[in-house]
């Protein structure tokens, strides 16, 4: 049997319509696991926001956080972690453009702190397990963060991204989740998902040819495209879509991840040992 890695995005494909890995999707992640396959999360989220999914499947596998930002062996040295940081100057900037541009709330962290602008809602799905280090962004930021989010409207959301990327291109990147809700995440430039898997790839020496990812919003294009097969989500977008090699046949709602990988490969490595 050849080795695969195989690169998980989260939101809109591992997990469910409630942000949760389905019982079934968790048995055959770590089948996978146990046939001899390394599963690794390559996600936009925070490592806050990631771990408990981590934990939840059992990995001890390095994993890619803020879209390639952050390459870590999660709770242990590894000498190929690699975190890129850009200007907090940028940060300031946008927070003074909060009202024009109607965001809801500017966020900034890196791995070991997390400051907003205001606390003053209740956000489950940006705090997750944990409350930011402090409100005051202006006063309490004092070094350069790994991403910054920022939430809009849905009907905002194109239009925000669109000003970011065309103020400040040339220093960073501006992506969207693929979650509920109409958050961006600005990281640095030329950071991307495909960046963090080729890291992971190269440190466990798996050949490009023997990666196959999943995913399905457009900061999975690059990865999809990388992998030496990529696998769009029914759900996916038209972008995920066009750069991969194949699609599921059912959505993240009906574990299109899981059937894919039972019968695209734990199926054939079975009937090929059979």
């Amino acid at each position: 049997m050849t080795q695969k890695l195989i690169a998980i995005d989260l939101d809109g494909t591992t997990l469910n319509a409630q942000s949760l890995i389905t019982p079934k999707t968790k048995a055959v992640l770590q089948e996978t696991v146990k046939a001899g396959h390394i599963v690794s999360i390559a996600t936009g989220r925070p490592f806050r926001m990631s771990e408990q999914f981590y934990k939840e499947l059992g990995l001890t596998s390095p994993m890619v956080n803020f879209n390639g930002a952050l390459v870590h062996l999660p709770h242990r040295n590894w000498s190929f972690e690699s975190e890129t940081l850009f200007s907090r100057d940028i940060v300031f900037d946008i927070l003074a453009q909060k009202d024009e541009l109607q965001l809801d709330y500017v966020a900034a962290e890196n791995r070991d702190t997390f400051f907003v602008d205001r606390i003053d809602f209740d956000d489950a799905y940006l705090f997750s397990n944990q409350k930011p280090t402090e409100a005051n962004l202006l006063k309490n930021l004092k070094s350069n963060p790994t991403s910054m989010l920022v939430q809009t409207t849905n009907e905002m959301a194109d239009t925000v991204a669109k000003r970011l990327t065309a103020q400040y291109s040339d220093y960073v990147d501006v992506r969207t989740w693929g979650g509920p809700k109409a958050i961006l995440e600005i990281v640095a430039k030329g950071i991307e998902k495909a960046r963090g898997v080729k890291i992971i790839a190269d440190a466990l020496h798996i050949d490009r040819q023997n990666i196959m990812a999943f995913g399905d919003e457009h900061n999975d294009v690059e990865m999809l495209e990388y992998a030496g097969w990529g696998v769009a989500m029914a759900n996916g977008s038209v972008g995920a879509k066009a750069a991969a090699n194949d699609q599921t046949d059912k959505p993240n709602t009906e574990d299109g991840l899981a059937d894919y990988l039972e019968t695209r490969l734990l199926k054939k490595v079975a009937e090929k040992s059979a």
